[in-house]
């Protein structure tokens, strides 16, 4: 299924994409997309009975805004230098472990609202990443297979990051990655079953037309059920909370001088295969 918000921010509603590409509403069925929904078996199989029905009302996408695809999000742990490629282009070492970083769950907005640019900024940068949705607790995993029984799904997020705060600045590289509206996320939550294999996706990335990223997660150096399992052992995951699993070579960091970053004015696209597309007008703050 594809599972996704609608409506003017912090009022969204619940709704899905059928397999003819109608978009239909999911108000009557369930409050909202969140994790409590993705915990519960049988919430899940109402949803699901009533997309087979084809008995939804139809919502008019014309005009109306789509949000984040899930709601309450509880925290959204992300892996760096998680692909050979850009491990290659910036000239780091391939991490023997995967890298650990946070970014607050007030940065997520929709896949089509403004990105605003910090103020003083002059390194924003892209990074289009595959997002791993939790939809059962996850402590202590011992395989794979244990790992993406966990996972209720998968979404397109955009883990927008200042190099200047997160490089120069000192610390740790939270402050360049928490800056308001940095990780758009959507527009779709695509159930698990809908992805046969998390390491044959396709990700790309425009800015202003011209493609900067053009990657596959099969270049991922921890896949999907190794990170999961991986983050199991110091941390307990629950439904609803978020992994953004890296970014392919191809961002502004990696280029030459001088280096291409993001301004205001700048228009952002990216896709992931199957998960969807976002559009970002990056505007000051």
């Amino acid at each position: 299924m594809k599972l996704l918000r609608v409506g003017t921010a912090g009022s969204e509603r619940p709704a899905l994409l059928d397999a003819e590409g109608v978009l239909r509403d999911l108000s009557g069925v369930v409050p909202d997309i969140d994790g409590a929904l993705l915990a519960d078996d049988a919430a899940l199989g109402r949803v699901r009975a009533a997309a087979e029905s084809g008995e939804l009302p139809v919502l008019d996408a014309d005009g109306l805004r789509v949000g984040p695809p899930l709601a309450r999000i509880g925290k959204i742990v992300c892996i760096g230098l998680n692909y050979h490629d850009h491990a290659r282009e910036t000239g780091a070492e391939p991490p023997a472990e995967p890298v650990i970083f946070f970014k607050a769950a007030d940065t997520v907005v929709g896949p089509d609202d403004t990105v605003l640019v910090p103020r003083g900024s002059v390194k924003t940068d892209w990074e289009v990443e595959l997002a791993v949705v939790i939809g059962r607790t996850a402590r202590y995993l011992e395989s794979h297979e244990e790992a993406l029984a966990r996972v209720a799904g998968y979404a397109v997020a955009h883990d927008v990051s200042e190099r200047e705060f997160q490089i120069e600045r000192g610390g740790t590289w939270d402050k360049g990655k928490n800056c308001e509206t940095f990780n758009p996320l959507g527009p779709w939550l695509v159930t698990a079953d809908e992805v046969s294999d998390p390491q044959d996706l396709s990700l790309k990335l425009w800015v202003n037309g011209e493609l900067k990223q053009d990657g596959t997660t099969a270049e991922q150096i921890f896949p999907v059920a190794e990170v999961v399992r991986y983050v199991s052992q110091f941390m307990t995951l629950y439904p609803g909370d978020v992994i953004n699993t890296g970014t392919p070579a191809g961002v502004a960091l990696g280029q030459p001088e001088p280096k291409p970053y993001l301004r205001a004015g700048d228009v952002v696209e990216l896709e992931i295969g199957g998960l969807g597309r976002q559009r970002q007008e990056f505007k000051p703050a």
